[in-house]
């Protein structure tokens, strides 16, 4: 019964996009909110049916079999089918296309959810909600979890949501072909909102603030599952598209070598990379290269490019030089102190630990724990009472139980 669960809840976060996306394709957007229940319904009655007779040898045909019914049973029964949904459902589709033929198809599904990206970025929806409706409508995700992501309630999200929907209903927002609708100056606008949010949705993976975990896979995977929907479009399938889908491989590749088995973050320094997974660097340099192409560089290439160096075994001054020079230019066209106090670490590796701390006085940073851990890295060997300050620092503004977990060890060891 317990694995039978397993399976329902992994297709829920396989399928419940994609059913909701065609759904919405098919019959406008206005109605995403009845979309998501009778998907959430086809989901019930797949729990009590399958409880009895057993999983179907096709899972999710069986659940767009049901989602159909639903969908059609929902419309009819409220009297609104044939005088507002066929109406303008028409208004969206070819003439030979019948109302009720929805598609459930491979390229179907891409295409609705694609066309739902681009939907879910338009300007007319407040930033923050953006990537909360990306991870309840295009991934799947529950409130609680969003809620988790965001480190608020679930009041708060369930207005936020609300407020995007209504948004999108007031706007009248349409799941439209973006070959044909979009500019490609309006394209170009709207890519850059899309890539931001697939970028927002992998960094929350990659250091994630909630469950007491540092890595979340299912985000990290969900956001590359995004990038691919984006490549696999010829307009959308740009070189920032590609060294966005690069920074993500590479990232990816040392996921296995970058928690220990009590679920504590391993420093770069101490990664076993005998664990770092080749065919994700291989597929990484795929996308950099693609990415050289026009005349662009983004702040994602730069990110791809330190993530490369990152991938490269060997401790070399050519390694950290490298990544030096890419920190100083990713600084001049996107600065954050994130990405200064990273800079750092490369500063200290290619000028050594006095020159990284004449610079790390200049930032801002003390309540940052990554700040304290940096310089408590930089005092050890040197000022072994100032180094055990600044991890106890650290330890003190860490928000999870296991960043709290790795850095005690740090201590434990000075002591």
């Amino acid at each position: 019964m317990e694995k039978a669960f397993e399976s329902l809840k992994q297709l829920f976060q396989q399928e419940f996009a994609k059913m909701v996306a065609v759904i919405s394709k098919q019959y406008g957007l206005e109605h995403i909110e009845i979309a998501e229940d009778i998907v959430s319904d086809t989901f019930l009655t797949a729990s009590e049916t399958w409880g009895m007779k057993g999983m179907p040898p096709n899972p999710a045909a069986w659940l767009y079999s049901v989602a159909k019914q639903k969908t059609l049973y929902h419309f009819r029964r409220h009297k609104i089918y044939e005088q507002k949904v066929i109406p303008g459902v028409k208004a969206l589709q070819p003439a030979n296309q019948e109302p009720d033929a929805m598609n459930f198809s491979q390229q179907n599904i891409r295409d609705s959810q694609l066309q739902m990206l681009f939907a879910i970025c338009n300007p007319a929806i407040a930033s923050e909600a953006q990537i909360g409706l990306a991870l309840r409508i295009l991934c799947g995700f529950g409130i609680d979890e969003i809620a988790e992501a965001f480190l608020t309630n679930k009041e708060t999200i369930n207005k936020r949501l609300f407020r995007a929907k209504e948004k999108l209903r007031n706007e009248n927002v349409q799941l439209m072909p973006i070959d044909n609708t979009l500019s490609d100056q309006a394209l170009a606008e709207r890519l850059d909102t899309v890539l931001h949010i697939i970028y927002l949705l992998f960094s929350e993976g990659y250091y994630s603030q909630t469950e007491n975990t540092i890595l979340r896979k299912d985000l990290c995977a969900e956001a590359m599952r995004l990038g691919v929907l984006l490549i696999e479009y010829e307009r959308t399938n740009q070189p920032k598209t590609n060294a966005l889908m690069a920074l993500m491989s590479f990232h990816s590749s040392r996921f296995n070598a970058r928690v220990s088995n009590n679920d504590t973050l391993v420093l770069y320094e101490q990664q076993d990379t005998s664990l770092w997974d080749a065919a994700l660097i291989n597929q990484g340099i795929h996308f950099l290269n693609n990415a050289a192409s026009g005349n662009e560089i983004s702040s994602y290439h730069l990110e791809a490019g330190i993530a490369y160096w990152h991938c490269i075994k060997e401790d070399s001054p050519v390694k950290w030089e490298s990544i030096l020079q890419l920190y100083d230019r990713l600084l001049l066209i996107n600065y954050s102190p994130a990405v200064a106090l990273n800079r750092l670490y490369a500063l200290y590796k290619v000028k050594g630990s006095a020159t990284a701390l004449q610079e790390a006085a200049q930032l801002q940073a003390v309540e940052n724990h990554f700040y304290h851990l940096l310089m408590g890295e930089l005092y050890t060997g040197t000022h072994a009472e100032k180094a055990l300050s600044h991890y106890q620092k650290a330890y003190t503004l860490a928000k999870t139980q296991t960043e709290k977990q790795g850095i005690q060890e740090k201590i434990a060891m000075m002591k």
